[in-house]
């Protein structure tokens, strides 16, 4: 077994969980969350099952050569997720968004138009929530945020918020999961998949509700509210044809 700090083995994949925290304990949980909120390059790194494997192994449960503790791992992953977004921001702020478009790489293009679609549609805060759990969107919405000039106030309360509730969730609910299911760690790829695809459920409601309103409009007439039916929005009552007030009156 490792304490907190992890001991180094010889070989550390950087895409694996198990080998991070196999690596360097809840000190890489800090560094891989920083890298992974704070940094361009950390768009990689595996921050859902990194946090969600981090709570398996603090359970009694866990048989493997890891083990960690719970309060450090909590710390660590706090201290990443709000210290990087934070920093990104920052970054984002002094460089704009020169430092975005220098990158060629297609899948973080991809996610520096998915943070601009969040930010347009759901607006700073509920964007900024809603990032924390779509994989790289979560790495580039953080400095793009400073690059369109998000107020510092609104992105910091929001990235708190949605900063804790993602990183702390995650390690609770592999903790909570690995307490209640013995030898867990036998069924860690399948137990983190599942993890992750409920952790998107927010933001797929989150489009699911968009799309419906979307929808919805469309099939709305202009100027027409929702509950009128279609051709009946903007009906006026007739008015008299002007010149005929008096057109029937008797010629003295």
């Amino acid at each position: 077994m490792i304490d907190a700090f992890g001991a180094l083995p010889a070989v550390v994949n950087p895409l694996d969980a198990g080998s991070l925290l196999a690596a360097f304990g809840a000190i890489g949980i800090a560094v891989v969350m920083f890298a992974e909120t704070g940094l361009l390059i950390g768009f990689f790194l595996p921050g859902d099952s990194l946090l969600f494997t981090a709570g398996l192994l603090c359970t009694a449960s866990s048989h493997g050569d890891t083990r960690l503790s719970l309060p450090a791992v909590l710390a660590a992953a706090a201290f990443g997720a709000l210290a990087g977004a934070q920093t990104g921001f920052i970054i984002g702020r002094r460089g704009g968004r020169a430092l975005l478009a220098r990158s060629r790489n297609r899948h973080l293009l991809e996610g520096v138009q998915r943070a601009e679609e969040f930010l347009a549609r759901y607006g700073h805060g509920k964007a900024i929530v809603l990032a924390r759990f779509v994989p790289v969107v979560r790495t580039v919405l953080n400095p793009l945020a400073g690059a369109l000039d998000v107020p510092t106030k609104v992105f910091t309360v929001w990235q708190i918020a949605g900063g804790l509730v993602w990183s702390l969730g995650l390690v609770l609910g592999g903790y909570l999961l690995g307490s209640s299911i013995p030898n867990v760690d036998h069924y860690l790829l399948p137990a983190v998949a599942v993890i992750v695809a409920v952790s998107l459920i927010p933001v797929a409601l989150e489009l699911l509700k968009a799309r419906r309103k979307k929808t919805g409009a469309r099939g709305r007439g202009p100027g027409q509210g929702p509950g009128q039916a279609p051709g009946h929005g903007d009906q006026q009552p007739p008015r008299r044809p002007a010149g005929s007030r008096g057109a029937h009156r008797r010629v003295r």
